[in-house]
C-alpha cells in the first residue's frame, strides 16, 4: 500500500476540517501553534554574527515534535499548511528545521478559506516556503526581544520588579497616556442653545427647529443671560417658513471586513474586546460542526488588510441576493473596494465561505458569540452588493421676529443595503410634515439647554484600534494581543468600556518618552513596520534592518541607564511608620499600582496600601467584622477585615453568610470522582473539583445545544414580502405568524414609500437593529509579540 503524505496545521480543529476534504490518502496532524522559539532563560540573539537567533524546541512541544517527526520519516510527502500570513509561512519553516524534513519531500500549501474547492486547489499547485516572509517575521521577533529583554531590566532598576517594556505596546500605551493628560488638562466652557417646538397644518405632527442666526449673526450664548435675552427678544413673535430644500441622498454599503474593522465593529456592536472577537474569528475559520455536514470553515482567513472579493464569492453572492430579497436589492453592477495604501492584495477580505449558509439557519449549531459574529461578518458582506439605500433629505428655513431657525429631517424611501446592514441613525433624527415657503407655523414652545464643552473622549479598544491603524503601530493582526497586553500589564485599565492610563502607565510612559524618544515616537515604529515589509519583498536584507535598529536603541540605553530617575524607594513622610518593625514606609510599585513598603525590605516585607479598602456592607461570619473589597489576580474579592488576625475571604458575588454561590452540577471529576461545580473567574465561568485545593481540576462549562424554540423570539426586527404595489416594511419588532398562517410585521413597522415587493414570500434573513450613529468607520499576521524577559 502506497505511503501515505502527511499534512500539518496549526490546531485540531483547523485539521479536523482539513482531513474531511482531503481524504484517507493523507494524515493531517496539528502542531499546535510555533514548535521553536528563542530560549526562555537567555537573550538568545547574537548581535556579533549578524543577529543570529538561537532558536530551540518549546518545552511543551517536544512530545507533538517527536510524533510529527515519527509521522514524516514513513510519509510519501509533507504538506507544511499553517496560515496563509508571515507568521503562518515561520511556523512552516521551524517545522521544516524541526523535523529535519528533507527539501525535496516538503510542500508549502496556502489558502484563504477552509472549503473543498480552496484547499484541493491549494494542493494541486503546492509551492515552498518563502524565505523573505520568514525573515520579516524573524525580524520582528529579534526586535520585539531586543526591546523586551535589554529594556524590562532598567524598568525592573528603576521603577518596580517584574515590569515591562515593548516595541509597539509601549507606544499604544502612551497614545492611551497622552489622550489622559489631554482630558486631565481641559477646560469646560459653558454654552447654549435654543429650540423652537413647531407645528404645521397637523397640530399633533410636532418638530423641532434649531437657533441659528440671531440679528443676521451666529448667536454667541455663552451664559443663562445671554440665552435669555434671545428668549425675551422672541417671545409672542410669529413663525413663518421662509424656504424649503428637498434632495435625495444615498447611502452607499460599506466596505467588507478587513481584520481592523472587524474589531471595531465587533465592539462596537457587540461588545466584544479584541481579543475576544478574532478568537471567535479563528473558531468559525477552522470549521465548526454542523450536524450531518460535519466540520466546516465559515469565514475567510480573518488577518488581512485587504477588501478584496474573489470572483466566485462575488458571483454567488449577486445570485443569493435577488432570489431572497427581490431583484431590486442587487446593485447594478459588481460593486469592489479599494484597499488601503500598502495592503496585501494577495489576501481577501473577511467574507462567509458561503453565502448560502444563512445565519439564522446554521445558529443551533453556533455558540452565542460564534453565532453573533457571524451574521455580522455574513451581513456585511452580502450589503456590499446591494443597492443603496435612498433618503429625501429635507431643510426649512423659519423666520421668527430677529431670529433664524433651521428645521432638517428625512424620509426612507428605499431601504436598499440597509434590510441587511441596519439604518445608520442620528440622535436628532426626525421626520418633518410638509411644508411651503411663506407657509405660517404655529408656536409651542421653546427649549433652551446648557452645555459644556466635552474633552476628547477616551479610547475604547474600537477607536484605539482605528488609531493604531492610522499611525501605523503594529499591523491589523497585533492589535489584538497589543491592547491586551498593555491591560495585563497595568498600564492601562478598562472601565464600561472605556480606557484609562493608570498612574503606573503614565509613570513609565514618561520615562520611557524621556529616554528612548525614537522607539516611542509613532513615525518611527511606523517606518520600522514599513521595513519589516520592505524585507517581505525581498527590497530590503533583514539584518540591515536590525543593525539600524539596534545602533540606534543601545545608544539610548546606555544613557538611560545613567540618567533615568528611579521611582523606588521615595519616602513618604506623611505615612505612618512600619506597624510591624517601625521603620519608616516608602512608596513602592507594582503592576497594580502604587503601595507603602517597609524600608527595612528584605528584613521586614511589611507593605501596606496607599488607599483605604472599601469597606461593605457584609461581615465575617467568623470574627464578625466587615468585609472589604481587595483585588487578588483574578480581580476583587473581598477579604476580612481583620487580617492577618482573621483571614477569612468570600466572592464579591456571594450572598450575606454564605462562601458561594456555589452550584453543582450532576458531573464527577475525570480525576478524583469528587462532583464538579460552577465557579467564577476573571474569564467567567467555569467548572472546577469541589475538592479544591485537594484536586485543582478544571474545565470549561460544557456548551449548550440550540432548540428550535430557544432560536425565535429575540426582539430583532422582521422583514414580510408584500404584493406588488404595497409597501415593504421594516420593523423593530418579531414577525409573527398571522390567523391564516401568512406573516405580519410587528408594530412599530415604518412605511418605505414606493419600495417594490422583494418576493413572493417571506423573507428568511431579518434586517439589522438600526446602528448608532457614534459607530466610527475606517475604509497579517498573527503576530504575538513575546517580548518581556523570564
Amino acid at each position: 500500500m502506497a505511503a501515505k503524505s502527511l499534512v500539518i496545521v496549526e490546531s485540531p480543529a483547523k485539521a479536523k476540517t482539513i482531513n474531511k476534504i482531503l481524504g484517507t490518502k493523507f494524515v493531517v496532524k496539528a502542531c499546535m501553534g510555533h514548535v521553536r522559539d528563542l530560549p526562555q532563560k537567555k537573550f538568545g540573539i547574537d548581535v556579533e554574527h549578524d543577529f543570529e537567533p538561537e532558536y530551540r524546541v518549546i518545552p511543551t512541544r517536544k512530545e507533538t515534535v517527536a510524533e510529527l517527526k515519527s509521522q514524516t520519516k514513513k510519509s510519501a510527502a509533507v504538506y507544511l499548511a499553517p496560515d496563509p500570513d508571515r507568521e503562518g509561512e515561520a511556523i512552516a519553516w521551524h517545522l521544516l528545521q524541526a523535523l529535519k524534513i528533507p527539501e525535496e519531500k516538503a510542500f508549502r500549501v496556502v489558502f484563504n478559506e477552509i472549503t473543498p474547492k480552496a484547499v484541493l486547489d491549494a494542493f494541486k499547485s503546492p509551492g515552498k516556503i518563502s524565505m523573505e516572509r520568514v525573515n520579516a517575521q524573524q525580524a520582528r521577533r529579534v526586535l520585539d526581544r531586543i526591546v523586551g529583554y535589554k529594556l524590562s531590566p532598567l524598568l525592573w532598576k528603576k521603577v518596580a520588579r517584574g515590569l515591562s517594556a515593548g516595541r509597539v505596546q509601549s507606544v499604544a500605551a502612551k497614545l492611551v497616556v497622552d489622550r489622559e493628560r489631554e482630558i486631565l488638562a481641559f477646560k469646560a466652557d459653558e454654552y447654549w442653545t435654543i429650540q423652537a417646538r413647531l407645528s404645521g397644518a397637523e397640530p399633533k405632527a410636532r418638530f423641532l427647529a434649531d437657533l441659528r442666526k440671531f440679528d443676521g449673526k451666529e448667536p454667541t450664548l455663552s451664559n443663562a443671560a445671554a440665552s435669555q435675552a434671545v428668549l425675551d427678544a422672541l417671545r409672542g413673535v410669529p413663525y413663518v417658513v421662509k424656504e424649503v430644500a428637498k434632495k435625495e441622498k444615498k447611502d452607499e454599503p460599506s466596505s467588507p471586513f478587513t481584520t481592523s474593522l472587524l474589531q471595531q465593529q465587533a465592539s462596537v456592536r457587540l461588545h466584544f474586546a479584541t481579543k475576544r472577537a478574532m478568537r471567535i474569528a479563528q473558531q468559525l475559520y477552522e470549521g465548526v460542526e454542523l450536524g450531518a455536514e460535519g466540520s466546516v470553515g465559515l469565514i475567510t482567513y480573518m488577518r488581512t488588510d485587504s477588501v478584496r472579493i474573489s470572483d466566485d464569492a462575488m458571483a454567488e453572492c449577486r445570485a443569493f441576493i435577488p432570489a431572497h430579497f427581490g431583484p431590486d436589492y442587487l446593485n447594478p453592477t459588481p460593486r469592489t473596494f479599494k484597499s488601503r495604501k500598502g495592503a496585501q492584495e494577495a489576501h481577501e477580505s473577511i467574507r462567509p465561505t458561503s453565502v448560502a449558509r444563512v445565519p439564522e439557519q446554521i445558529q443551533q449549531y453556533l455558540t452565542e458569540e460564534q453565532f453573533r459574529l457571524y451574521r455580522l461578518i455574513w451581513r456585511r458582506f452580502v450589503a456590499t452588493q446591494m443597492t443603496p439605500a435612498r433618503y429625501l433629505v429635507s431643510e426649512a428655513m423659519i423666520e421668527a421676529g430677529r431670529a433664524l431657525f433651521l428645521a432638517r429631517g428625512r424620509e426612507l424611501l428605499f431601504n436598499g443595503h440597509t434590510i441587511v446592514s441596519g439604518h445608520t441613525l442620528k440622535k436628532d433624527e426626525q421626520i418633518l410634515p410638509t411644508l411651503t415657503a411663506g407657509q405660517p407655523l404655529t408656536f409651542h414652545e421653546l427649549l433652551p439647554t446648557q452645555h459644556f464643552t466635552q474633552p476628547p473622549p477616551r479610547f475604547t479598544e474600537a477607536s484605539l484600534v482605528k488609531a493604531l491603524e492610522k499611525f501605523g503601530i503594529g499591523r491589523p493582526s497585533t492589535y489584538a494581543p497589543i491592547i491586551s497586553t498593555i491591560q495585563e500589564r497595568g498600564y492601562v485599565r478598562q472601565e464600561e468600556r472605556r480606557l484609562y492610563a493608570t498612574d503606573l502607565g503614565m509613570i513609565v510612559t514618561d520615562k520611557l518618552v524621556i529616554s528612548f524618544a525614537d522607539i516611542m515616537n509613532t513615525e518611527f515604529t511606523s517606518q520600522l513596520e514599513e521595513k519589516l515589509d520592505l524585507i517581505e519583498e525581498a527590497k530590503s536584507p533583514w539584518v540591515d534592518v536590525l543593525r539600524e535598529f539596534y545602533v540606534v536603541f543601545m545608544k539610548d540605553l546606555d544613557r538611560a541607564v545613567v540618567e533615568m530617575d528611579s521611582e523606588k524607594g521615595q519616602a513618604d513622610e506623611s505615612a505612618p511608620p512600619c506597624e510591624k518593625c517601625g521603620k519608616p514606609m516608602l512608596k513602592r510599585w507594582n503592576k497594580r499600582g502604587a503601595f507603602l513598603g517597609c524600608s527595612g525590605y528584605p528584613d521586614c516585607k511589611s507593605t501596606r496600601s496607599m488607599t483605604p479598602p472599601q469597606v461593605t456592607d457584609q461581615t465575617c461570619e467568623k470574627c464578625n467584622k466587615p468585609f472589604v473589597i481587595k483585588f487578588g489576580r483574578n480581580g476583587r474579592f473581598m477579604a476580612c477585615s481583620g487580617y492577618p488576625e482573621c483571614k477569612n475571604t468570600r466572592s464579591v458575588f456571594a450572598p450575606k453568610g454564605e462562601k458561594g454561590p456555589i452550584i453543582t452540577i450532576d458531573e464527577k471529576c475525570d480525576k478524583c470522582g469528587a462532583p464538579l461545580v460552577i465557579r467564577s473567574g476573571r474569564r467567567g465561568k467555569f467548572l472546577a473539583c469541589s475538592a479544591y485545593p485537594n484536586c485543582k481540576n478544571t474545565k470549561p462549562l460544557p456548551k449548550v445545544p440550540k432548540t428550535p424554540e430557544s432560536l425565535t423570539g429575540e426582539g430583532e426586527a422582521g422583514v414580510t414580502a408584500r404584493p406588488s404595489g404595497e409597501a415593504a416594511a421594516v420593523g423593530v419588532a418579531v414577525s409573527v405568524p398571522d390567523a391564516a398562517g401568512g406573516v405580519t410585521a410587528g408594530a412599530g413597522a415604518v412605511a418605505v414609500a414606493g419600495a417594490p415587493s422583494p418576493a413572493s414570500t417571506t423573507v428568511s434573513v431579518p434586517p439589522a437593529a438600526p446602528i448608532p450613529d457614534d459607530l466610527e468607520e475606517i475604509p497579517d499576521e498573527p503576530e504575538v509579540e513575546t517580548e518581556e524577559p523570564s
